[in-house]
């Protein structure tokens, strides 16, 4: 029995080297840490969708009654700002057709456009925003349009009237609102209908129609030229102006997108903290090949052991609860191993990182069968409680372990087939990184003994044999 305990032990080995991570010819006390990619190291914003504002008292205080003052004097300002403007834009469109075919000319343009520039900066000075232009507006001539976003909020007509009121796009529906709809048909807006099917279609020739007209309407905004590569890669011509944007406001980039979102909501819906669910989907799913699906059915596992835990993390005693097995050595590393800032916890992008880059790797056909085999201590096909009890107590370092919990789980009698061990296995991808750990760390045991020990076969059958695992407990803590 110890012969074949050892032969199964090398085969197992033999196999786990092949595990990306694994490298067990080295002779260090512990199998080395995966390398950390750095298109994987957390984003410089963990929650861009949320902006903490903390006020002092004396803050509070001068907020208080400086509104009291000042929000009756805004407010009539406003007011003012808005009807002059209302009236000037009446007269800019009087006897324009209802769908702008030409742009407005003479000195309707030249006298309402500067007027009603001067009357926008007017309105948002008056509201409390100072709003400082950086960098030198191209001409119509030279880049007629311009992209902004989200497109969500009043922000964007600060972001109209710093750009010099030009043409933008919007919905239909906003020309047919009193006082400001009148306003907004003075930019000789690009109107969308969203119930016409083919509006997406007339929207992009209008843009086009327009911006090919030699300036003869108002612009569209700054430029940016590309590089001959970028001509042909849209999509790194996107990146570059997001990187320019950023550097000019000073703040941080990420690979955040409507779907971590989505996330965050579904995590509020499992009872998680809400940024427990942001991962930078779209830079995550693409490196990992993960689709939506895939990392929506991950967070519903993730809340499943996170639940329990304070914050929406998975510490160590959750992770060792959730895998029915106690905290050892093997556990720790693996658990070390899904940790990648090294702070103690899992988060939801470490757990799905750890089980795309770490656990399905490691779950392979081969590895499943070896595992078996190993666990298979009679080679009769089938595994008993008794045999699974024996290795797991063994190769954890926990004489008294009751595994009675996980067998059940794999069991659907009184033994385990191989078609019930795979099945359990490629479920849980997890029990595929423990035992490569596991063997990993026996592994790097051997090597760090003297050879002449090596050579001996009782010190690797002693690893998976319980009647001799008190005798290498002192091994044990030296590891």
């Amino acid at each position: 029995m110890p012969g074949s305990a050892m032969n199964r032990c090398a085969d197992a080995r033999a196999v786990a080297a092949t595990v990306p991570g694994a490298d067990g010819g080295n002779a260090g006390l512990r199998p080395p840490m995966v390398p950390r990619q750095a298109s994987f190291f957390p984003p410089p914003v963990l929650n861009p969708f949320v902006q903490q504002t903390r006020l002092g008292v004396a803050r509070r205080i001068q907020i208080f009654f400086l509104g009291i003052i000042l929000l009756p004097i805004r407010a009539l300002l406003v007011a003012i700002i808005l009807l002059l403007s209302w009236s000037l834009a009446a007269i800019s469109t009087a006897c324009c057709p209802e769908k702008l075919t030409h742009p407005i000319t003479g000195w309707k343009r030249k006298i309402t456009h500067p007027v009603l520039k001067f009357l926008g900066h007017a309105m948002f000075f008056s509201m409390g925003f100072v709003v400082t232009v950086k960098g030198k507006i191209a001409t119509p001539l030279e880049a007629p349009i311009f992209v902004v976003a989200p497109h969500s909020t009043f922000f964007d007509g600060i972001a109209c009237v710093a750009a010099g009121l030009p043409s933008i796009v919007s919905r239909n529906e906003n020309v047919q609102v009193p006082l400001i709809g009148r306003i907004l048909r003075a930019l000789q807006p690009v109107l969308v209908s969203r119930v016409d099917p083919d509006s997406r279609k007339n929207t992009i020739n209008e843009i086009i129609r327009r911006a090919t007209s030699g300036g003869e309407w108002p612009q569209f905004m700054p430029v940016q030229v590309p590089s001959d590569e970028e001509r042909s890669d849209p999509v790194l011509f996107a990146s570059t102006i997001r990187n320019v944007m950023a550097e000019a406001l000073k703040i941080p980039v990420t690979d955040h997108t409507y779907e971590d979102c989505r996330l965050m909501i579904s995590a509020g819906q499992l009872t998680l903290p809400m940024e427990a669910g942001l991962v930078e989907f779209t830079k995550i799913s693409r490196k990992l090949k993960l689709d939506w699906d895939g990392i929506r059915k991950h967070l519903d596992e993730y809340a499943a052991i996170a639940s329990s835990s304070k914050g929406g993390r998975i510490g160590i005693e959750e992770f060792a609860e959730y895998l029915k097995l106690p905290v050892s050595d093997v556990l720790r590393q693996l658990f070390a191993l899904f940790d990648r800032n090294h702070d103690g916890s899992i988060d939801f992008r470490e757990y799905v990182i750890g089980l795309a880059v770490l656990c399905n790797p490691a779950n392979t056909e081969e590895i499943i069968q070896v595992a078996f085999k190993l666990f298979d201590v009679d080679e009769d096909g089938f595994i008993t409680e008794e045999e699974f009890s024996t290795i797991l107590q063994a190769s954890l370092g926990v004489p008294d372990l009751d595994v009675s919990g996980l067998f059940k789980e794999i069991a659907q009698g009184d033994s385990v087939s191989y078609e019930e061990f795979k099945s359990f296995a490629l479920k849980h991808p997890e029990y595929a990184k423990i035992f490569t750990t596991y063997l990993d760390l026996q592994t790097c045991h051997v090597f760090s003994l003297p050879k002449e020990v090596q050579a001996t076969p009782s010190v690797v059958s002693n690893k998976v044999s319980p009647e001799s695992h008190e005798e290498s407990t002192s091994d044990k803590k030296d590891d």
